[in-house]
């Protein structure tokens, strides 16, 4: 036999350098994840229901089907291209033509909360042709969906700040839901007190977000806890935009906002044909 038979027809495996966000299935478990970290020889992923698991960095994983080694990146080199957006779909080609923007839309409530986003969801919702409009707030959300006029193939997706039982916001969703319009609109809306406890609190060295005392602005109160200044709206701004720029990949954000996003997503997508 010729020498070399025993890895005829098998894919060679190509390195590849780590990379925070990059999303890897280890070949002998089947997990999938995004990479948080690395050190000491080994790598940790997260999947998108927030378990994370350990493995060691080498060969062994798969990107997009084929055989990869995982290497430490050299520091001095050109990062590579991301092969996947930030909430872990895999890109489309670049130069790819944009999609004429569908007659859905997609309405978040909350400056931040629609930042927030259009971060981890915007190159996603580029490629499917999906608009995000900010919404100012909830009050007038039955007027605006008359006005919007969903219908099939014309759908309404509304991402709530939070929406909890009892609150203002569950009332207007629910009367909403009991409207002419149901079958095409669809509110739904995150738990948390503020849209920056959807962020992981270990992206500002916190294992878990703080209690704020009530009638303390939530704000105010994380920022007096982490030592920023918080006197002014601006220094509020500014913290905001520090924290924003911790997020990498929705590897940096709570499970349970991921799904409302992507439920989101689904749903005025839903009538339409997606390559």
């Amino acid at each position: 036999m010729k020498a070399g038979w025993q890895q005829a027809g098998r894919r060679k495996s190509a390195d590849h350098p780590l990379e925070r966000g990059l999303v890897v299935e280890d070949v002998q478990t089947g997990f999938v994840g995004a990479v948080v970290r690395w050190e000491n020889g080994i790598v940790v992923l997260e999947d998108r229901k927030g378990k994370q698991r350990s493995f060691p960095i080498g060969a062994g994983f798969w990107i997009d089907g084929a055989p990869v080694t995982l290497v430490i990146p050299d520091r001095a080199s050109t990062p590579r291209a991301l092969t996947h957006t930030a909430s872990g779909s895999r890109r489309g080609t670049p130069g790819g033509k944009a999609k004429v923007a569908l007659p859905s839309r997609i309405y978040v409530e909350g400056r931040h909360d629609a930042e927030l986003v259009e971060k981890i969801w915007g190159d996603d919702l580029r490629h499917v042709g999906v608009v995000v409009e900010y919404l100012g707030g909830i009050d007038d959300l039955p007027a605006i969906v008359q006005r919007f006029g969903p219908e099939e193939g014309r759908r309404l997706g509304v991402l709530a700040d939070h929406l909890v039982t009892g609150s203002k916001e569950q009332r207007i969703a629910d009367e909403v839901a009991r409207g002419p319009y149901a079958e095409w609109v669809f509110v739904t809306g995150h738990r948390f007190i503020d849209i920056w406890a959807a962020i992981k609190p270990e992206r500002v060295g916190l294992s878990e977000w703080p209690a704020i005392p009530r009638g303390t602005d939530w704000k105010t109160g994380i920022c007096r806890e982490l030592g920023w200044p918080h006197a002014q709206q601006a220094d509020i701004a500014r913290a905001w935009r520090s924290l924003l720029s911790r997020v990498d990949s929705w590897s940096d954000l709570d499970p349970k906002f991921l799904t409302e996003v992507e439920k989101l997503i689904d749903f005025v997508t839903a009538d339409h044909h997606l390559d």
